[in-house]
């Protein structure tokens, strides 16, 4: 299911201002409000003193960081190149990609023997996709919030510096996406159609719209630190697949890379912000957490079933492919494989201290 989920991208203007997050507004009550909402008032002074396990002092960071002028993807990969026999080779990993393998897709091949061939590329489109927006739009969104100390987070020095390093991994993570995506295009002649506004950014606004204003902002930054710590298993095994046109492989793997690097601050990162929160907020951002994960991880239904209408089946029987592809035990199982480590940060803060909060991590299968 890698690649067919996303993100929500902020307002709807984001793409066109990205430098709102830069300015600070003042609220009613005095607190410094970023341009997500964000408060750095007197509720995140008076908590810190009552941080817990996930306290860090100034002098606690240890960058992830160090080696990154020599070893970021920006500083030292090469631009990823299609071959001349690119159309010839897998787009992706077949395993990853359920409707590949769905007996009425096979079943066409003989009338449509690039059937195989046009169903990876169409999901490998949809990756690109993915993570262009993703980075892009919605985690360099709050990175960036982080780099100019706009977020309402005390943070060392040391940590806003990497911000800025991670800013520069992310827009790169978008061109290449870009790039590769227009590449592919060119080789296989197979159109992308996805839709302008990906289902992604749909799920998470409703979830949003649900969302007290007080949470709002707490609430992206927490997706932020989902899909940061969530990604890095996604991308690692198909990084290593042999069977994958090499630019493509190399691309994933260079994204593994950096997102090693970003999974491991991103986790230190939850720990000062949780330490600066309130009990209260603590236990309400937590309640949160479960939904935010399976906004991430649960498929993009709607376009998957536009694609099996595209190869010229029905509505009705695109709806049933999509049913059998996605049943809920197989959405669930692969929801808390993938999440394991991201709840354990979670825990490790005391997260999942409340018993409340359990519950509601197990209700959405990840415990």
């Amino acid at each position: 299911m890698c690649g067919t989920v996303g993100l929500f991208m902020g307002c709807a203007a984001v793409s066109l201002c990205p430098k709102q997050a830069l300015f600070a507004r003042r609220d009613d009550s005095g607190g410094a409000v970023d341009g997500t909402g964000a408060v750095a008032g007197a509720e995140a002074a008076e908590a810190a003193p009552r941080a817990r396990a996930g306290e860090a002092g100034p002098d606690a960071y240890a960058s992830p960081f160090r080696t990154w002028y020599e070893r970021a993807t920006v500083r030292s990969a090469d631009r990823r190149e299609l071959g001349p026999s690119a159309a010839d080779q897998g787009f992706f990993a077949p395993e990853l990609v359920p409707l590949a393998s769905h007996p009425l897709i096979a079943d066409l091949r003989g009338e449509r023997p690039d059937i195989h061939r046009d169903v990876l590329v169409r999901h490998l489109y949809r990756y690109l996709d993915f993570t262009a927006k993703l980075e892009h739009l919605v985690v360099n969104r709050t990175v960036l919030g982080i780099a100019h100390g706009t977020i309402g987070v005390r943070l060392p020095e040391a940590m806003r510096l990497d911000a800025f390093k991670i800013y520069c991994d992310e827009a790169y993570h978008a061109l290449s996406s870009a790039d590769l995506a227009a590449q592919v295009r060119r080789a296989t002649d197979v159109r992308a159609e996805l839709p302008e506004v990906p289902y992604f950014v749909t799920r998470l606004e409703r979830y949003l719209e649900e969302t007290p204003d007080d949470l709002t902002a707490l609430t992206e930054i927490l997706f932020v630190i989902v899909s940061e710590t969530l990604i890095t298993a996604q991308l690692s095994e198909m990084g290593n697949d042999r069977s994958i046109v090499p630019a493509v492989r190399e691309a994933v793997r260079d994204h593994a890379l950096d997102e090693g690097r970003h999974h491991a601050y991103f986790a230190v990162f939850l720990r000062h912000l949780w330490g600066q929160l309130t009990p209260a907020t603590r236990r309400r951002a937590a309640l949160r957490v479960p939904r935010l994960i399976r906004i991430f991880t649960d498929p993009d239904v709607p376009s998957v079933e536009r694609e099996v209408v595209g190869y010229g089946f029905s509505r009705d029987d695109a709806r049933r492919i999509v049913t059998e592809l996605f049943p809920d035990a197989a959405v669930t199982a692969y929801a808390k494989t993938v999440s394991q480590q991201t709840v354990r940060h979670f825990a490790s803060v005391g997260a999942l201290d409340d018993e409340q909060v359990r519950a509601e991590f197990a209700a959405h299968g990840l415990l």
